[in-house]
């Protein structure tokens, strides 16, 4: 019988069997945390006033917020690593229409930045996320190393998986 630490909790078992297991538990930890990570910034963004984004509209009024910069929907992608820029665009659309961004047009490019309220939501967003999220961490064992330290993990895990996507869209 495995031990309790022996286990392997994987989402499919017939991507788990033999060598390479360990990378489905990888995945499976990536799924649980992607699903939980997307809920958290909804509801978390529901309660700083606003309900109705998704975690995609979420991560796009943030970048574009990020450092006080206007960006462009190519930088916004690139930073987030998102290759599909309809899905991108159609988020952009969505929070200028609800005055959480501006848009300005030069040439042919468009560069966006976030308004007063899109900044205002985001520092709500902010004070939430440390009452609720940042204060509860340090009790979970998890301190800023050790964050740190799976960061660099997660991004080493993410060049690796572009690779592999590379190849597989050569077959």
């Amino acid at each position: 019988m495995q031990e309790p630490t022996d286990r392997r909790i994987v989402s499919s078992r017939h991507l788990a069997e033999g060598d390479g297991w360990e990378t489905s538990e990888f995945e499976y930890g990536l799924i649980i945390a992607f699903n939980s990570f997307s809920r958290w910034m909804q509801r978390c963004m529901t309660a700083a006033g606003l309900p109705d984004l998704s975690s995609l509209e979420i991560l796009v009024l943030h970048n574009t917020n990020h450092r006080d910069r206007e960006k462009r929907l190519s930088d916004i992608c690139f930073l987030l690593n998102i290759e599909d820029t309809h899905t991108v665009n159609y988020a952009l659309r969505k929070l200028l229409k609800l005055d959480l961004l501006t848009s300005e047009k030069r040439g042919k490019e468009v560069f966006y930045r976030t308004s007063p309220s899109g900044q205002k939501l985001c520092q709500d967003y902010r004070a939430l996320r440390k009452q609720c999220l940042l204060r509860i961490l340090p009790n979970a064992g998890v301190d800023g190393a050790e964050q740190r330290k799976i960061a660099a993990t997660l991004r080493a895990m993410s060049g690796l998986y572009d690779q592999a996507s590379r190849a597989a869209a050569s077959l």
